[in-house]
């Protein structure tokens, strides 16, 4: 299975489309959150043919989504949220500790708008960084594929604009 996984597109789309036209197709997109309402687009844009699993950011007054997600793919149970109410900004540490609490084995956030892949300790921490206002150094737009397959480590790469 391969997934793409995105966070804070902030109502700015083409990016997204440049991936899914360039590096498609792919079985399901989740978002990380802060999409200011653009969940009808975001959905238009990867077709009916891939699954999205999407979640509110701290930009997302007025979403209906739910705040936070865990589900389940090829064996992994995976909690998803925008992480600004774990403090992600600071360190990953905590929202690491948090799911662990909750039995996954991936947390997904974005918030902080710098890519990263955790894989010490017993859950891996994904963060795909921002496809609109990159912070890390050179502040390059940034994104993650993660393909797995039940059985098997799930494999994570970060990919640049």
């Amino acid at each position: 299975m391969r997934i793409l996984i995105i966070s804070d597109t902030h109502r700015y789309h083409e990016p997204l489309a440049d991936i899914l036209a360039d590096d498609g197709p792919f079985d399901m997109l989740i978002h990380c959150g802060d999409l200011e309402g653009e969940e009808e687009q975001i959905e238009r844009l990867t077709g009916p043919e891939c699954a999205c699993v999407m979640v509110p950011g701290n930009n997302d007054f007025f979403s209906m989504l739910p705040r936070e997600r865990t589900i389940t793919i090829e064996g992994l149970k995976i909690w998803i949220t925008h992480g600004h109410n774990y403090y992600v900004s600071m360190d990953h540490s905590i929202i690491k500790s948090e799911a662990a609490a909750r039995d996954v084995d991936i947390v997904m956030f974005g918030h902080t708008h710098k890519p990263l892949v955790d894989l010490s300790g017993p859950v891996i921490a994904v963060n795909p960084g921002s496809l609109t206002y990159p912070r890390q150094n050179g502040r390059r737009p940034s994104y993650i594929v993660m393909e797995v397959e039940e059985g098997f480590a799930p494999e994570f790469e970060i990919r640049y604009l």
